[in-house]
């Protein structure tokens, strides 16, 4: 049973990843996209747990303060007390102090090993903001190589489709050739026009050549 759930968990993995690789060679970018927004979502939960780790590191410090603000009272107040013949209050304030001693001692250790963790995740935390931002830099660069490539994928085919280029110059062709025609006309137009006028100028030298 274990080996079926296994080889049904692998199958499912299988799919998905194909899906995955299916999608990525459609759209690389978008893909990229996608990745680095989860990137960006990861370094911001670890950037909270850092400020929080600020937060234990600051309440830590308080702590350790206050304990040893009142293992020193305490220490002032049973030696007050011995000198004063006070035993029972000599013994009371002794124990107080002891124990705030024990505390102060127990929160150095934790402060110490929170500050220390704290440390290892700001240099984690830097670490991860940089690639982040290396990852966000390599994503224009390939964004601009990805709009380089489209672009002169378009111009060759303006430029090199055989198909577009005849039908491009059939086009230009076929211009030419009405241009052609229309001059053509217009030229028959102007001697359709100025013939009348010509040959009356014509007749009427040939009158006056006849009289001399």
């Amino acid at each position: 049973m274990t080996n079926l759930f296994t080889r049904i968990k692998d199958i499912v993995v299988a799919d998905i990843n194909e899906a995955l690789n299916q999608k990525e060679n459609k759209n690389p970018i978008a893909m990229l996209n996608q990745y680095l927004r989860e990137c960006e979502k990861e370094t911001e939960k670890v950037g909270k747990l850092v400020a929080r780790q600020h937060q234990l590191r600051d309440e830590f410090a308080r702590e350790y303060a206050d304990a040893m603000k009142m293992a020193e009272k305490r220490k002032y107040q049973a030696e007050v007390a011995q000198k004063a013949g006070e035993t029972e209050l000599y013994q009371f304030a002794s124990v107080e102090q002891q124990c705030f001693e024990e505390q102060a001692q127990r929160l150095q250790g934790s402060l110490n090993q929170v500050t220390e963790q704290l440390t290892g995740l700001e240099r984690k935390y830097e670490e991860m903001k940089r690639k982040v931002k290396d990852m966000e830099i390599r994503r224009m660069e390939l964004m601009g190589r990805e709009n380089v490539t489209r672009a002169n994928l378009q111009i060759n085919q303006v430029l090199e489709a055989d198909a577009y280029a005849d039908s491009s110059f059939s086009k230009f062709k076929e211009i030419e050739g009405y241009l052609d025609r229309l001059e053509q006309k217009v030229n028959r137009s102007f001697f359709s026009s100025t013939i009348d006028e010509l040959v009356a100028k014509l007749e009427k030298k040939i009158s006056i050549d006849k009289k001399e």
